[in-house]
């Protein structure tokens, strides 16, 4: 009873870290923009130039928005009982949730290669040495997703780990 009264804490902690550190990378790339001047042209950086990070921070609203459901589906079903069904349910949400907000973070973290170091053999030139606060937003932004992937990875193996009783072994 105790391990489950733990397993259920560790859940809700868990959960609330994802949706925060998601939420937080999201809005961190929604308010990030900055504008320059280049020989008297002004230049604006911002997260909607680029579908990448489009993509990026939708993903982690997205992910932020179901983790908060599945949250409130934590408090509401699984505390009166343990089923495996429930956990085999959840196990998929955080599946998808890890994989969607992945797949932002490679999307986002690619693009923001090319905006650090260039890329000279197509001829694109690094901007952060233009944009450094805009760039700064965007890497600290990924590393908040990052943390949220890692959050969400660990709630998928436990919940793998107690719904593994919903298929019953299969005997040789």
């Amino acid at each position: 009873m105790k391990t489950q009264k733990l397993f259920y804490l560790t859940q809700i902690c868990l959960r609330i870290l994802a949706i925060a550190t998601s939420l937080a990378a999201a809005s961190v790339m929604f308010t990030g923009r900055q504008s320059t001047f280049v020989f008297g042209t002004r230049f604006e950086a911002r997260y909607s130039y680029s579908s990448a990070f489009m993509f990026f921070a939708i993903a982690n609203a997205v992910a932020s928005a179901f983790s908060f459901l599945s949250l409130l589906y934590i408090l509401i079903m699984c505390r009166q009982h343990s089923n495996p069904t429930h956990y085999f349910f959840l196990f998929l949400h955080d599946l998808l949730m890890m994989l969607l907000v992945l797949a932002g973070c490679a999307a986002a973290t690619a693009v923001g290669y090319i905006g650090k170091y260039g890329n000279s053999h197509i001829g694109w030139m690094a901007i952060c040495g233009q944009f450094g606060k805009f760039c700064n937003r965007v890497t600290s932004s990924v590393i908040l997703s990052y943390l949220s992937v890692m959050f969400l990875l660990v709630l998928t193996i436990a919940n793998a780990s107690r719904s593994r009783q919903v298929i019953p072994p299969v005997e040789c």
